[in-house]
C-alpha cells in the first residue's frame, strides 16, 4: 500500500441510528477527508430490532436482511465519495462494521450482517469485514475493538487520558501516559439503548435529545437500585455486552420485580442515571493515576445532561468530547473501522488481548477483493 492511501469506514451500531461513513488518511499523519452518515429506514430498523432476538424463520429473514444492510452501507460509501469527488480506484478499501444481531462471546460467537461480497461489488472497492469473530476464535469477547483505535490515535506521552465511547452500549479505554503500561477497556453497560427505547414507546421519538425529557424527571432510587443490582455491573474485565442483555423485556421485568410505578418522564431520568453511575462507577473503581481528561466520543457525547451528569459524579475529572482531540465524536467508530481494514491488509494486529481477553494479538477481519 502506499502512504497516502484512503480508506472508508463504515459503522452501524447498537443505537440504530444510522449508517456513519468516513474517508479517511492515516499517513502522513491522521485526516479525516469527508463523513457523512444515511438514516436506516424504520422498516430495516424493525428488522434488525426483531433478529436481535430469537424468533421463527430467522435464517430466512437474516438472508434477506444481509442483502438490505449490504445495498445500504454500499450507499452510504457511494454517496460520500460522490460528495468527494472519489472515485473507486482512489480507494484502498472499505472497512465494514456491519450490524450486529447476535453477540454472544459466552457461546463462541457474534453475528454481523450486511453482506461484505455485495458492498464490493457494488462499489468496485475490496472491503474488509467480519472483525470480530477472530478475536472469539482466540478465547476473547470480540469486543470492544475501538480501543486500538484509540491507542493509535488519542495516546498522549504526557497525559492519561479515558476515552469513553456512549453509543447503545457504553464502553471505556484508559489510555497510559506511559507506554509500556497496558492500555485497559472494556463495556461498562448500557449507554443509549435503554434510553432510545423507552422514549420511543411512550413518545414515539427515536431518541431524547440533548436528554431533555430525562431532565423533567426525578429518578426512582428504588428502581435504579434494581437495575444496578444486576451481576454484569460488578463482573471483572474482560467483559462486553448488548441487546441480549439491555432490551425493553429486561426493562419492564425489573419494574415489575422492584412493583415501579414511576410516571415514564422518572423512568427515563433513572435510565439516564444508570448510564451514568455504571459509566462513572467503572471508572472511579478502575481510578487510574492521573487521569484529569475524559473524552466523549458516540451519539451520547450529544446529550448535555447525561455529560452534565457525568461531569458531576467525576469531578474534577474534566468531561470534553473528542472534538478537543481534533476529531469529531459522530465519527470515532466509523474511523476505527476504517483504520481496522488497514490493519488487516497491513497484516497487522487489530485486537487488544488485555482489553478482549484474546489469548494474543490477531490480524482481524476478512478481505472481500473489489
Amino acid at each position: 500500500m502506499k502512504e497516502h492511501d484512503i480508506f472508508i469506514g463504515l459503522m452501524s451500531g447498537t443505537s440504530l441510528d444510522g449508517i456513519d461513513a468516513v474517508a479517511v488518511r492515516f499517513a502522513p499523519t491522521f485526516e479525516l477527508l469527508g463523513s457523512c452518515s444515511c438514516e436506516l429506514p424504520s422498516t430495516v430498523r424493525d428488522q434488525i430490532l426483531t433478529l436481535c432476538t430469537p424468533g421463527n424463520d430467522e435464517i430466512d429473514r437474516m438472508g434477506k436482511l444481509d442483502q438490505t444492510l449490504a445495498q445500504l452501507f454500499a450507499d452510504a460509501a457511494l454517496k460520500l465519495m460522490a460528495t468527494l469527488n472519489m472515485s473507486a480506484d482512489q480507494v484502498t478499501a472499505i472497512g465494514s462494521h456491519g450490524q450486529t444481531i447476535r453477540h454472544r462471546p459466552e457461546h463462541g460467537f457474534t453475528l454481523q450482517i450486511g453482506n461484505p461480497s455485495l458492498i464490493s461489488e457494488l462499489t468496485g472497492i475490496t472491503t474488509v469485514a467480519d472483525f470480530r469473530p477472530r478475536d472469539i476464535a482466540a478465547g476473547g469477547e470480540g469486543a470492544p475493538l475501538v480501543p486500538a483505535f484509540h491507542k493509535a490515535l488519542f495516546s498522549d506521552r504526557q497525559h492519561a487520558r479515558i476515552v469513553l465511547n456512549i453509543g447503545g452500549m457504553s464502553n471505556i479505554t484508559w489510555l497510559p501516559a506511559d507506554q509500556s503500561q497496558t492500555v485497559m477497556g472494556y463495556d461498562t453497560g448500557p449507554g443509549n439503548v435503554l434510553l432510545d427505547g423507552w422514549i420511543s414507546e411512550h413518545q414515539q421519538r427515536s431518541y431524547d435529545a440533548e436528554g431533555f425529557w430525562a431532565a423533567q424527571g426525578n429518578v426512582d432510587s428504588q428502581l435504579l437500585d434494581q437495575l444496578l443490582s444486576l451481576p454484569y455491573f460488578s463482573k471483572p474485565a474482560p467483559k462486553s455486552t448488548g441487546r441480549e442483555q439491555f432490551n425493553m423485556a429486561w426493562l419492564q421485568e425489573q419494574m415489575t420485580l422492584c412493583r415501579s410505578t414511576s410516571a415514564p418522564q422518572d423512568v427515563q431520568a433513572t435510565l439516564l442515571e444508570l448510564t451514568a453511575r455504571t459509566i462513572s462507577d467503572q471508572i472511579c473503581t478502575f481510578s487510574p493515576e492521573g487521569v484529569s481528561d475524559i473524552f466523549v466520543c458516540g451519539g451520547g457525547s450529544h446529550n448535555q445532561t447525561l455529560l452534565k451528569r457525568l461531569s458531576q459524579l467525576l469531578s474534577p475529572i474534566k468531561v470534553n468530547t473528542t472534538d478537543a482531540l481534533g476529531l469529531h465524536p459522530d465519527w470515532v467508530e466509523a474511523c476505527a473501522f476504517a483504520w481496522l481494514a488497514k490493519q488487516t491488509l497491513n497484516g497487522l494486529s487489530g485486537n487488544l488481548p488485555d482489553v478482549t481477553g484474546a489469548r494474543g494479538e490477531r490480524i482481524l477481519g476478512a478481505i472481500y477483493p473489489a
